[in-house]
């Protein structure tokens, strides 16, 4: 069962600005995708009607970043689309025509009223196909001419803006009629199909300066010149639907509009089946929340060629739209949400088959830079995750052979550890703890850096890692043990020395709560960071929770009253020096609040599981996600963003879909669903 659509009404008139803030994201699971803003009008060097995910050239690109759509009709020409410009310009006059914004299942669907004709918008990818198809239909009212302009670009998403004259690609019309473009400074083809085919007429236009609002507002290059080669001009009919397909490729024949709105429908309505095998009844919200973990799920599109440990499908997650590629950290903190919350378990199983093969020396992979197929290695949390991970996937399906399979790459892991790896990250021989110390770079998930300024270096050994430590030490235990490896003992008792050095030297008696990091190198307060965070929670929030009963209230307490907020924990207490209420400016401003305040919405599915585990499964649990609904209809509609201020109103800020916020919200929300009342 679909979830009930998400709908922002509209009044012809009103202020576009609520059209402008609010982004739609439809994807292809290859890593590509489409997305602009409601009203039509791109704010981002990201937008674009089509951004596909190329194995050469590698990385996503934005082919089309725009589409003009112009409504003919006796009283002039309106404009469905449109630009904004340096000047203080605008074309566009949507926000005049639009009563309907709504998302079905995951398609976004505009209704337009021009002058009387009611017209319909919607928008598809194909799913593992680098293919969208834009539909528009007449739902009554008289015939109207529509005319489609396309503007080309095809730079790297992260390539510089374009500011020349020159002409980004050659067009030419194959004998099927589609539109040939292939542009000029990488050879990469596309083709664009008409339905029914209508006459294009070449009419190169640019238009110049073209603002990027939010580009403009992080502190970016913002402004672009925006090249169209011409026109389709086709009669807009009742029961005869138009339909633009874009595909990369030399020859790809047009797939039928229908066919491919058909197939993304049954799509996720399958999806939404598996899931409901592995749960109760989802309300709506949960439905919601189960499609929006779909876009993440990727065989990345730049190294389509690669397999997974084992012979699996290659497979990752995404970590946020519209800028991150896929990064362990994330992918193992996501897992559990976005595929085993889902039912998603074959892609589960591929995932954590795909990382086991990019381990090096005993670390998991940070980030695959964009367009890049060598992983950075920069991190001390993600390996640890990589086995909480596997725990859940484990703890759903019962699949102990992969554990028996993954065995000897983990013991590597441990050993490497225990022995020392790069960027100073090893076990402390003296007490056990986990270290983690490079000069220049930031290795735990606080890895905010601006230039060469490390915002929270975090040197030492910081609490979560010990955290992860401790419970990666005893699931590898009881793996042993249950693979009758000889190890087995070895981890238990490494284990326990590590939760007696973690009692003795974390718990801070005066204030109540755990320190941050210990055994740092600043002398000025003996090396210890007493600062209130967020991290500590993990110590009561894992499988084998390294904090010992006796505090778990006290910690959970200390956190809920001074970093709890509705939409998430902030990341430093209000009353520490160096606190950032806002996340706004430009980048260095910014990244000086990442982790000094901002809040992030993944680490309230932490604070469930370690409320549930101290009050049980009482209805204040759920209440702590109070806010999951009303943020559907924000600025990624239908997504979780990536962080938000750390003061009421709590504005959203970052990637407007971020992949651990969508995975722990959703884990969240099934984890505090409403007992059920008996029955007689």
């Amino acid at each position: 069962m679909l979830p009930t659509p998400l709908r922002l009404p509209w009044r012809p008139g009103d202020d576009p600005v609520p059209l402008r803030e609010r982004e739609w994201l439809v994807t292809n699971g290859l890593g590509g995708f489409a997305s602009s803003t409601v009203l039509g009008v791109p704010t981002r060097r990201f937008h674009g009607i089509f951004v596909p995910n190329l194995t050469e050239p590698k990385g996503r690109h934005v082919v089309l970043p725009r589409l003009d759509e112009l409504i003919e009709t006796s009283t002039g020409t309106s404009n469905l689309g449109g630009a904004e410009f340096v000047g203080g310009s605008r074309q566009g006059d949507a926000h005049h025509h639009l009563r309907e914004f709504r998302l079905e299942g995951l398609t976004p669907v505009w209704v337009f009223d021009v002058d009387g004709s009611l017209i319909e918008k919607s928008i598809v990818m194909a799913h593992g196909r680098n293919t969208v198809c834009v539909r528009w239909s007449l739902l009554e009212g008289p015939s109207r001419r529509l005319r489609l302009r396309p503007f080309v670009c095809g730079r790297r998403q992260d390539a510089p803006l374009v500011l020349t004259e020159a002409r980004p690609c050659e067009i030419e019309t194959d004998a099927q009629g589609a539109l040939r473009l292939r542009l000029v400074d990488h050879g990469v083809a596309v083709r664009l199909h008409l339905l029914p085919q209508g006459a294009f007429t070449p009419e190169p236009l640019v238009d110049r300066d073209v603002l990027f609002r939010v580009e403009r507002d992080r502190g970016y290059d913002h402004s672009e010149h925006m090249h169209s080669p011409g026109f389709w001009s086709v009669e807009l009919q009742p029961g005869r639907d138009v339909a633009l397909i874009v595909s990369s490729g030399e020859s790809a024949p047009a797939p039928d509009p229908d066919a491919l709105f058909r197939a993304e429908h049954d799509r996720i309505t399958a999806l939404l089946a598996r899931a409901h095998e592995v749960g109760a009844d989802a309300d709506d919200v949960e439905r919601r929340l189960l499609l929006a973990a779909d876009p993440f799920i990727v065989m990345p599109g730049n190294r389509s060629d690669e397999t997974a440990t084992g012979g699996d499908d290659f497979r990752s997650i995404i970590a946020g739209y519209h800028w991150f590629n896929d990064w362990g950290r994330d992918t193992m903190i996501a897992l559990e949400g976005l595929t085993l919350c889902t039912g998603r378990f074959d892609e589960a199983r591929a995932i954590l088959r795909t990382f086991a093969g990019y381990i090096r020396d005993g670390l998991l992979p940070n980030l695959f830079p964009e367009g890049g197929r060598e992983a950075l290695y920069h991190t001390v949390d993600a390996t640890f995750w990589y086995f909480h991970a596997l725990e859940r996937y484990v703890r759903r399906t019962g699949d102990a052979a992969l554990v028996s399979e993954l065995y000897p790459v983990l013991q590597g892991v441990i050993d490497h550890h225990v022995r020392g790896t790069r960027f100073g990250i090893g076990v402390d021989a003296r007490d056990g703890l986990v270290h983690a110390a490079a000069e220049g770079l930031q290795l735990t998930w606080m890895d905010a850096k601006a230039g060469d300024w490390v915002v929270t270096p975090r040197r030492g050994k910081p609490v979560e890692i010990q955290a992860l430590w401790y419970n990666a030490l005893r699931l590898m235990a009881g793996w042993g043990r249950t693979l009758g490896a000889a190890d087995a003992a070895g981890h238990d008792a490494l284990a326990d020395r590590v939760q007696a050095s973690f009692e003795a030297r974390f718990w801070s008696a005066e204030r109540g709560y755990l320190f941050d990091v210990v055994d740092g190198p600043d002398p000025a307060n003996g090396g210890d960071d007493a600062r209130l965070r967020p991290n500590q929670i993990f110590a009561l929030s894992l499988t084998h929770p390294v904090l010992h009963p006796s505090h778990w209230r006290d910690v959970l307490a200390a956190v809920e009253r001074h970093l709890l907020t509705p939409v998430g924990l902030r990341t430093l207490a209000p009353f520490e020096p160096g606190y950032q209420p806002r996340y706004e400016g430009a980048l260095r401003e910014r990244d000086g609040a990442y982790h000094q305040g901002t809040v992030w919405p993944w680490l309230l599915g932490h604070f469930v599981d370690a409320w549930i585990r101290v009050h049980g499964r009482d209805g204040r649990a759920r209440a702590l996600l109070q806010a999951v609904p009303h943020h559907l209809l924000e600025t990624g509609f239908g997504s979780i963003s990536e962080v938000f201020n750390a003061e009421p109103p709590h504005l959203e800020g970052g990637c407007i879909a971020q992949a651990w916020s969508v995975a722990e919200l959703l884990r969240a929300w099934q984890a505090t669903r409403p007992e059920k009342e008996p029955h007689g």
